[in-house]
């Protein structure tokens, strides 16, 4: 049975190869973008995302099965953090009353290995209030100084990552019967890397950062296929993950002990469970 799509960046890399595999098999894809969609959307702005969320929403007939949120930057600049962040989780919400009548709503997006990298914590925490004028200040003097630039990208992934973990398990999301994950990626190769990967010393920088023992540099339809599965009828219990298609990236980095780091929190959490069942 096909399914209808909206999927957000579909005019380039991520979102254009996700769409032309959905549109090959034979469900419905409304694209939103800059330029070279169906919908043309500036997911930078309060107002932007609104108009492309209705628009889309309008195009689909009032109900859509799934959203793909690709759209995304990576640029030393405050306009990042609008995108990546606010670009994902407003229009996201928007969507979701057309999400509410499917049968089997999905919702998958992007966020990056990026997300374990250093990051500027002040520009994470304003991104999770939801505080956008108080992020793109921060995000503002950090693009001051090329040494803290590149932050305000790992900060917007790091936040929409949290914010996924923090929201999939909700009423809005999971009490609505509606799977909300993430994928990240490692290096892919898209129009967005191209120029970082033209040269041995671009690919040396990147491969020092971004480690990717199992088949190196990955193409597009490696993080396609992976958001298509997430966004289908067969993922049902998928919830809140980030899950790493990077090609061991995360492995390499993070080590074999991604739990110790919280086991008191973890005891006193069951303790506390195991205490409000006894009373």
């Amino acid at each position: 049975m096909s399914r209808s799509y909206v999927i957000t960046g579909a005019g380039s890399g991520i979102g254009k190869t996700t769409a032309a595999i959905l549109e090959a098999r034979g469900d419905t894809v409304i694209g939103v973008d800059l330029r070279g969609a169906a919908v043309a959307g500036d997911l930078s702005t309060p107002t932007g995302r609104a108009e492309a969320a209705a628009e889309a929403t309008r195009l689909a007939g009032g109900t859509v099965d799934a959203v793909i949120a690709c759209a995304g930057l990576a640029l030393p600049k405050p306009l990042t953090a609008a995108v990546n962040y606010f670009g994902m989780t407003e229009f996201l919400d928007a969507m979701r009353p057309a999400l509410a009548g499917s049968a089997a709503p999905r919702v998958a997006l992007i966020s990056s290995m990026a997300s374990i990298q250093p990051v500027a914590p002040a520009l994470v925490d304003a991104l999770l209030t939801d505080d956008e004028p108080a992020a793109l200040a921060i995000a503002e003097r950090l693009a001051e100084d090329p040494a803290t630039g590149n932050l305000i990208y790992s900060s917007s992934k790091r936040a929409i990552s949290r914010w996924v973990r923090r929201e999939a398990p909700s009423a809005a999301w999971a009490g609505a019967g509606i799977p909300l994950n993430a994928v990240a990626p490692g290096t892919v190769v898209t129009p967005m890397t191209a120029e970082l990967l033209a040269t041995p010393d671009g690919r040396a920088l990147v491969d020092a950062s971004v480690p990717m023992p199992l088949n190196s540099h990955q193409g597009p339809e490696s993080i396609a296929n992976l958001l298509i599965w997430l966004t289908s009828v067969e993922n049902s219990h998928c919830c809140g993950q980030t899950i790493y298609c990077d090609g061991g990236a995360d492995a390499v980095l993070r080590g074999d002990d991604v739990w110790s780091w919280n086991e008191e929190g973890i005891q006193a959490r069951f303790a506390e469970i195991f205490a409000g069942l006894q009373n």
